[in-house]
């Protein structure tokens, strides 16, 4: 295991609770229920979905947070079980006295976490919002996941730099003292490395998620984002991206199609990375239209 660091500077906003011995960030607004509650995706944490909070903060509770090993939570090590993070964000929820249940709004690796909450506590997930993100079915229709390697500190610093202006790009609409330190925590070697950590036991995701069993009848909307981040023209051919692309449509056609009320939006002007900031508009529409079913 590898344990991460925590950043030596004070969150801009947000409050810490005590779980199990390790101060975890948790930043709310609004009020009523049933709350909204965003998964970030690995290398992401909860300010950099700010901008749809505070809209959805206009009708209803909602929540950001730092997992353990992320962000401006203490470290823990990483990579982490589903389940782990699934029960220390329950307790969290529980601690900031946010009650059940909740509207889950998840991201990325944050979808397989969702995934997971609906299983071990299926009475407390209202609904969720799948933000272009990792399933248990995703082998049945997208290439198979491999371990990613954890990059070396040069590898990571180089990332680090070259991420500079996409993350400032990302976050412009922010309030400057907000953006200032997130962008800043962003760029460090601890970010970048927890990042990295996360991803690295893909495969076994899909196997927790599988050994899980069913997930119940909840309801959900899934976003898929059809536009195409830098690095993935990098990596893959254009025949390839055809193919992945083409597997995500139907991996989300499925997921829909598995739950009595489930529905699928494509969202051509999204990339997978800042899928919540190339189309802020779509995505706070998904999350209202599914609370107001679901309230």
């Amino acid at each position: 295991m590898n344990t991460t660091t925590r950043p030596a500077r004070q969150a801009p906003l947000g409050h810490f609770y005590d779980i199990n011995g390790r101060s975890l960030f948790l930043h709310r607004s609004g009020s009523g229920g049933p709350a909204v509650v965003f998964l970030p995706g690995a290398s992401a944490i909860g300010l950099d979905y700010l901008n749809i909070h505070d809209r959805i903060s206009q009708f209803t509770t909602s929540v950001l947070y730092d997992r353990g090993g992320t962000g401006w939570s203490d470290p823990a090590d990483l990579p982490r079980t589903l389940a782990e993070v699934s029960v220390e964000l329950r307790e969290l929820l529980r601690a900031a006295d946010v009650p059940a249940p909740y509207v889950l709004v998840a991201h990325s690796l944050g979808c397989a976490y969702a995934r997971r909450f609906v299983q071990l506590f299926p009475e407390e997930a209202a609904g969720v919002v799948y933000l272009d993100g990792i399933v248990e079915d995703w082998e049945t229709y997208m290439p198979q996941l491999r371990p990613q390697k954890v990059s070396g500190t040069a590898a990571l610093r180089l990332v680090s730099l070259l991420s500079r202006g996409m993350y400032r790009r990302m976050f412009t609409s922010w309030p400057r003292e907000i953006r200032e330190p997130l962008v800043a925590h962003h760029l460090t070697m601890a970010a970048q490395r927890a990042g990295a950590l996360e991803r690295s036991n893909q495969p076994e995701w899909l196997d927790e998620l599988k050994a899980g069993g069913p997930a119940p009848d909840t309801p959900l909307i899934a976003l898929t984002a059809m536009g195409v981040d830098p690095g993935m023209r990098l990596l893959m051919s254009p025949k390839k991206l055809r193919q992945v692309y083409a597997g995500k449509r139907r991996l989300y056609d499925a997921l829909a199609a598995s739950v009595a009320h489930g529905e699928h939006r494509i969202l051509s002007a999204a990339r997978h990375s800042t899928i919540t900031t190339d189309c802020p508009d779509a995505v706070t529409q998904a999350v209202r239209d599914l609370w107001q079913r679901v309230c």
